[in-house]
């Protein structure tokens, strides 16, 4: 199985720092996190230095890496000295995020791309609301959006951020946060090689966010991929596992982008995650039925 890469971006002083540290802190999967350097994080432990990549094994089998080569040749030294499950990557000091989604896409094997989350800092857009050409790709390629700092704005101020970046890219979900405390389960599609966890949500700190699950028999391919590219615009995150007549596949999806990767399942089973998505679960549940072979 391919292992999925995130990709973190944003302005210097935006809170992409504070974001790894609780990324670090709060996963309870295997993650390799690339950045360019240690110190910012302020990682304590023995460094293992590499060709392209210094590591810090942390706590639950975690690392963290420290960029001193090429990027390419960094990724394939994590994943064969550390096998993480994820790898979460700091684009600043390292390239523009579009560079390094056309090397994970085209130069990278074993890999693919699972999001891409930009952090805007909310009051910095107030006080300096010109967008540069870095500023701007980082926010139109970005599958999710932290809208940071929003304790240091106005409600009204807030608004006329998020109505900016919706303009740059109406497609992406924007989560408003302080110190970037968004749940970490709605970044990331993090699968098990067993099974998906329904329960995988249950402690969502959004209360507006919401999650159900489908079960289903064998799917019609033409039938599915027509339902996910008609999905309600609430559901911003999907995953699980989809089976059709001839295979199994890994399903993945955010923000209106879709990834299926061959991988042995028994059933169909897929969590559907968005703000109050409760309401649209039983149309989405036939919907998904109406699939069925």
């Amino acid at each position: 199985m391919r292992i999925p890469i995130s990709v973190i971006t944003g302005y210097l002083g935006s809170g992409k720092t504070t974001l790894l540290r609780r990324i670090l802190s709060d996963s309870n999967r295997k993650l390799a996190v690339i950045m360019n350097e240690f110190g910012e994080v302020g990682i304590d432990g023995e460094i293992i230095k590499g060709k392209n990549v210094d590591m810090v094994e942390l706590s639950g089998g975690c690392v963290c890496c420290s960029l001193t080569g090429e990027f390419e040749a960094a990724v394939k030294e994590v994943i064969e000295k550390a096998k993480p499950e994820h790898i979460v990557v700091e684009t600043t000091g390292v390239a523009e995020p579009d560079a390094i989604v056309v090397d994970i896409d085209e130069n990278i094997k074993g890999v693919r791309l699972d999001s891409i989350i930009t952090v805007a800092d909310a009051d910095s857009m107030m006080k300096y609301p010109s967008i540069g050409y870095t500023g701007r790709v980082q926010l139109e390629m970005a599958d999710i959006i932290l809208v940071n700092k929003k304790d240091l704005v106005t409600e009204k101020q807030l608004e006329e951020v998020e109505e900016k970046i919706h303009e740059l890219n109406p497609k992406a979900v924007k989560l408003r946060t302080v110190k970037c405390n968004a749940d970490i389960n709605l970044l990331f599609g993090i699968y098990s090689s067993k099974y998906v966890d329904m329960h995988e949500h249950s402690h969502i700190e959004d209360e507006n966010m919401q999650f159900f699950s489908v079960e289903a028999g064998r799917l019609d391919m033409e039938k599915f991929v027509s339902f996910v590219k008609s999905m309600p615009e609430d559901i911003y995150r999907a995953k699980g596992f989809a089976v059709f007549e001839d295979a199994s596949y890994i399903f993945n999806y955010v923000a209106g982008r879709y990834d299926l990767e061959e991988f042995p399942a028994e059933k169909t089973k897929l969590v559907f995650i968005g703000k109050g998505v409760k309401s649209v679960e039983k149309e989405i549940s036939e919907a998904v039925r109406k699939c069925v072979i």
